[in-house]
């Protein structure tokens, strides 16, 4: 028997409205128990896609290899190679591939149907685990009945070949056949996929960042942890200018500018202008763009050095001014521009006495070296302006903080995108703010809290500041979670030649994570429970040609980063990976590199995809055992209590909602 305090009441007349009489609570409860005993959706986890829209697209178009499995699966010898390669190609881009069969078909209305019938058996396939109500959510507007129709046969239905043949044969005559043939595939990629983790760092270094956002923002049900070059722009869309400056300078140095100027609207003119005047003699070497491209001409490349040139020292100064507001960040060992010997044109770092590789800084002033020049400052706040006024800038930073955080703990598994910061002994790092210490998983959450004082907030100007300086902080600081390195050498590796000085020591956690007992211990840490939950995170890639497992603590850890961007994959020796989570367990897969859509729609060709079982279940995985599993049986017995509030008289029953 339920107790029934006022409270419970109150809460089941709120709950009766939805569910007016026994009937509709039994129906419910019916539903959400079938439910319960489903196989689980299927996740896609991938990292670091660092701007590589056309391969990140694929990977979403073929769901990490597991459409042709599927076509393997449905249709085994009874297809050709030949043909099995067309059907996935078909799938993945079906608008340009109808484009090139409807010109080389001779008899297309046979090559229609012969399709449809293949498709809709890929169909069936693909929503076999889902109930008919999730299945119907995702069908698109147009051919939801029809489509319905096909997939859910009615085995009492007389002469029933002949009334589906009829049905294709109809769309084939009304001419739909082509507009049916892309929303089935449509369909298709999106059922492959129950649901998307994107674990941290879309933007930067390859040039089509933006456009992935879009996707995202379009896409079904996904969540993003926020990598360090995510908050860095997340900074930049707040107005932030340490961080604008770096966002500038790494588009500058990956030859990205389009990115700025053609994807998000920003103005460059007034750093085109300020660098050409300053810089006009100066060849600037150092800041050469690390991507060469061919269709860029030589006088581009020369502006574009300068560019470069101009914001790194803007950087240098902004940066330097944080360091020096904020001293609780630590960070002092990062002020440089004041360890310069101008006249010799010469840095002394840590006693040490090095040669500069560009010694013209007419901006600097010797006495006063970080502070901004005039002409500086009016480039800085028209970019400040620039950003907090770019629209679409603004939707994708807003998504980010809304479908994102710096962590998630999801069906078990805790996702973060770099490292906890660890001592050498195996214990949390304590990092302070404001007097207070912390460390583990409260030093995520005060990060984030921070990130998003410094975005919303408008009614204290000293917190919101506080907050941007703590997401540039989580930029690049040793103690920040998504960064996880001893230092940022940025002036470094610009100006002195002395790898050493380069070297950017990784955490202590990337060499603790080997412990089992350590992967425990951050499993434990947020709340999960070691006997069945995993880590996964990115940011560091995986080097794959020289042996090293992205596995780590028996098991316990997976750093998925296998090198998206094509500046890793000389690296990694691989194209990136994606951990796939489904009811059997979780399955690694290797990507190989992807050429371009023209070649994979022309020539039907994929991308190479390795499947490595990484952990396996003891038993199949239902919607039982998920987060949304909790939260339904949570509701059955809310329900389950309605029921007996009817039956008993305590709530009264209504015909109708």
């Amino acid at each position: 028997m339920y107790t029934y305090d006022e409270q419970t009441i109150r809460y089941l007349e709120l709950l009766s409205q939805k569910y007016p009489n026994i009937a509709a609570a039994s129906t419910e409860i019916i539903n959400l128990e079938a439910i319960l005993n489903l196989p689980k959706g299927t996740e896609h986890v991938l990292s670091d896609l660092h701007g590589e829209a056309d391969r990140f697209l694929h990977i979403l178009k073929n769901g990490s290899g597991a459409i042709r499995i599927k076509i393997e699966e449905e249709f085994g010898p009874t297809l050709s190679i030949r043909d099995k390669k067309r059907l996935a190609t078909l799938i993945y881009y079906p608008e340009q591939k109808l484009d090139l069969i409807e010109k080389e078909e001779e008899d297309i209305q046979d090559w229609y149907q012969i399709t449809l019938y293949r498709l809709i058996r890929m169909c069936k396939r693909a929503s076999a685990k889902y109930t008919r109500s999730k299945v119907r959510k995702a069908l698109p507007a147009d051919f939801a009945y029809i489509i319905e129709e096909l997939l859910h046969e009615k085995e009492d239905f007389p002469d029933k070949e002949d009334y589906y043949n009829e049905i294709i044969m109809s769309i084939i005559r009304i001419d739909r056949a082509r507009e049916f043939i892309i929303a089935l595939c449509e369909l298709i990629q999106r059922l492959v996929i129950d649901h998307l983790h994107i674990v941290g760092d879309i933007y930067d270094r390859g040039p089509k960042a933006a456009a992935i956002m879009d996707r995202l923002m379009s896409y079904h049900s996904v969540d993003i942890q926020w990598g360090n070059h995510d908050i860095l722009w997340m900074g930049a869309a707040s107005g932030h200018a340490a961080c604008i400056a770096n966002v500038v300078r790494i588009c500058a140095r990956y030859g990205n500018l389009d990115t700025l100027e053609e994807d998000y609207g920003i103005n460059l003119i007034p750093l085109v202008n300020f660098a050409v005047n300053t810089y006009k003699s100066d060849p600037c070497q150092p800041f050469s763009v690390r991507q060469q491209r061919t269709e860029v001409s030589q006088t581009d490349i020369e502006i574009e050095k300068k560019m470069h040139k101009a914001i790194a020292v803007i950087e240098f100064k902004l940066e330097g001014q944080l360091i020096l507001r904020r001293p609780e960040f630590k960070m002092e060992k990062r002020l440089l521009l004041d360890k310069i010997n101008f006249e010799e044109g010469t840095i002394t770092i840590d006693g040490q006495v090095y040669p500069l590789r560009d010694t013209y800084f007419p901006t600097v002033d010797p006495k006063d070296p970080y502070a901004l020049t005039a002409d500086e400052k009016e480039v800085v706040d028209r970019l400040v302006k620039a950003f907090v006024n770019c629209e679409k800038l603004q939707r994708h930073a807003r998504f980010l903080f809304s479908s994102g955080s710096l962590y998630l703990c999801y069906n078990n598994n805790l996702y973060f995108h770099g490292c906890i910061p660890f001592n050498e002994d195996g214990t949390f790092r304590s990092v302070t703010f404001r007097g207070k210490s912390y460390k583990g998983r409260a030093l995520y959450d005060y990060l984030e809290a921070c990130a998003r004082k410094g975005y919303y907030l408008t009614s204290d100007p000293e917190e919101k500041s506080y907050g941007q300086d703590v997401m540039w902080f989580t930029w690049s600081s040793e103690n920040s979670p998504v960064y996880g390195k001893a230092k940022m050498a940025t002036f470094e590796r610009y100006l002195i030649d002395d790898s050493h000085l380069h070297e950017e020591r990784k955490d202590y956690y990337y060499k603790l994570i080997e412990r089992e007992d350590i992967c425990d211990k951050i499993i434990r840490e947020f709340g999960l429970d070691p006997a069945d939950a995993h880590v996964i995170n990115g940011h560091m890639p995986v080097k794959s040609k020289a042996g090293e497992n992205p596995v780590k603590g028996g098991g316990k850890l997976m750093i998925i980063d296998g090198g998206f961007s094509k500046a890793y994959q000389p690296t990694t020796g691989i194209a990136g990976y994606t951990l796939v989570c489904n009811s059997y367990g979780l399955r690694l897969v290797t990507h190989e590199p992807f050429e371009s859509f023209e070649k994979s729609i022309a020539d039907e060709t994929d991308i190479r995809s390795d499947f490595t079982m990484v952990a396996e279940f003891a038993h199949r995985r239902k919607v039982a055992d998920t987060d949304a599993g909790r939260a339904m049986k949570k509701n059955i017995q809310e329900l389950c209590m309605l029921l007996d509030a009817y039956r008993q008289g305590i709530i009264r029953e209504k015909e109708k909602a």
